[in-house]
């Protein structure tokens, strides 16, 4: 890896576009080098996630409400959409739009998390849907994806979006686009400005996920997908971007992040190295942010120590900066103890979400969201005695460099009402490739199979495990059948129209 300082410039400085961030970023997609095995497979695996929880979701309304605006718009070749029938095909554009909401809708997919979030699954519907308009083959796919990974990976390690409270899919705008790129075997120039107007049509706050959390947290990724594919038509007609997108005077560096003064540090892989950055990221056993993972799992655990819920007199979760700050106390969001609150919302509170972990020793991404649970009397007074805490150590383990010690859980110290003190702590989730249970091709299908069941009939279950476990080795129609229908008529219709019927 190579890591490039990357800092702003002012007009006069000229700077070359060789020595830009966006150019090297289209140079690793450019770069054509062969997949390895072990990431072609991790692609599979992440390919039938996605597919898991956007089986999970699709009668939900943002999903049949963004699935009626793909379908509104039918294309040929074009791309498949999540749940309609195999000989249905609509502009790639708006099947990712779609697609990309059924897997984002949940938050069950998969994460990374460095300087900033990301989910980078969210690649993975605009480079399918382009690989199946222009009917690539299995290894075009699998290099595309492999190279959208590595670019949202890698921005994540080096730039903070957060504290300047912009949302996290400005690194997915780039980072689809680069895949795009490489699944097309564009040239560096046409990514190159691709990658420049995905960023600069991408760029949004985070009040996305602050506050009253509405569907769009799930329509955001979906956004940014639809507008790579966008970003990528024009290029390939000739269209520029804002150049230097991320260094210019007016860039995104100086004017939206740290300023003219900040160096930002972004590793990425030599020309002919490997992208192998999908082994680095990690998916979700449970339906909520990827930081309230291991606290899951420590609730289940300490639960039978604790005994009687109700003699809880506190519970103090010591945790990193991100997770007090986002999910926890820190946020300091009213709605995030409120049981009134949106299901997007209740999947960002640590709170409400340890509170019915530790009730319920499990967690299901239906059951464990109803209005009926978040109004139980038990569950409000026990989530209402939740509150986190900023740990430097914490903090620092989840930022550390070294993967085998990186860290996103935390220390709970639960006080009963004669003043015993019950503590714990855990380091990663079960799930995770260091925790007690890592997922591998076995767990993701269990996953898979537990989520469509009674959505995607079993004959269908059966048909996309056998293309996505063989992902490379596809040809261009085994890619276009990379895909999952539901049953005729098991799909409900949107409640309501809106300018595209």
């Amino acid at each position: 890896m190579i890591t490039h300082r990357v800092r702003a410039h002012a007009s006069r400085e000229e700077l070359p576009r060789e020595a830009q961030l966006a150019w090297k970023l289209a140079e690793v997609a450019a770069d054509a080098v062969p997949v390895e095995r072990d990431v072609a497979e991790m692609i599979g695996n992440r390919v039938i996630d996605n597919a898991a929880v956007a089986a999970a979701s699709l009668a939900r309304r943002p999903v049949a409400n963004a699935r009626a605006q793909a379908l509104a718009h039918p294309y040929s070749p074009g791309a498949a959409v999540f749940g309609a029938a195999p000989t249905v095909r609509c502009s790639p554009e708006w099947a990712a739009w779609a697609n990309g909401v059924a897997v984002r809708e949940l938050d069950f997919h998969d994460t990374f998390l460095a300087a900033d979030y990301s989910h980078p699954g969210d690649n993975i519907p605009p480079v399918l849907a382009v690989a199946q308009h222009r009917g690539l083959d299995g290894r075009a796919l699998v290099r595309g994806i492999a190279a959208a990974y590595e670019v949202q990976v890698d921005l994540v390690r080096g730039i903070c979006l957060h504290e300047h409270r912009i949302d996290h899919v400005a690194h997915l705008g780039p980072s689809a686009a680069a895949g795009i790129g490489a699944l097309m075997d564009l040239p560096a120039e046409v990514v190159y400005q691709a990658i420049g107007q995905a960023l600069h049509t991408t760029t949004a706050t985070r009040q996305s996920r602050k506050g009253a959390i509405s569907s769009w947290k799930a329509y955001a990724p979906a956004f940014a997908g639809k507008a790579a594919v966008e970003a990528v038509d024009r290029a390939m007609r000739g269209e520029g971007a804002p150049s230097p997108i991320y260094e210019g005077e007016d860039g995104v560096i100086a004017r939206l992040l740290s300023g003219p003064g900040a160096v930002y540090e972004v590793p990425l892989p030599a020309r002919g190295e490997p992208k192998r950055a999908v082994l680095d990221t990690y998916t979700k056993e449970h339906s909520a942010e990827y930081q309230s993972q291991a606290l899951i799992d420590l609730a289940r655990r300490m639960a039978p120590r604790v005994g009687d819920l109700s003699r809880i007199r506190e519970v103090l979760i010591r945790t990193s900066h991100h997770t007090h700050h986002v999910i926890g106390t820190g946020a300091a969001d009213p709605q995030k103890t409120d049981p009134d609150a949106s299901r997007e919302t209740l999947d960002h509170s640590i709170m409400y979400i340890f509170a019915v972990a530790l009730e319920d020793r499990e967690w299901h991404h239906e059951r464990s969201y109803t209005p009926e649970r978040a109004h139980r009397p038990s569950t409000v007074a026990l989530w209402r005695k939740v509150r986190t805490a900023e740990d430097p150590e914490w903090t620092a383990r989840y930022h550390d460099p070294d993967p085998d010690k990186r860290a996103f859980g935390g220390r709970v110290d639960i006080t009963l009402d004669d003043g015993t003190v019950v503590s714990d702590e855990l380091a990663v989730a079960d799930a995770h490739p260091a925790g007690a249970r890592p997922f591998r091709r076995e767990q993701y299908i269990a996953k898979f199979r537990s989520l469509a069941e009674g959505v995607v009939a079993p004959a269908e279950q059966d048909r996309f495990l056998d293309l996505a476990c063989r992902i490379e080795a596809l040809d261009a129609n085994g890619v276009r059948a990379l895909n999952l229908a539901a049953p005729p008529g098991a799909l409900p219709e949107p409640a309501a129209t809106g300018l595209f019927r």
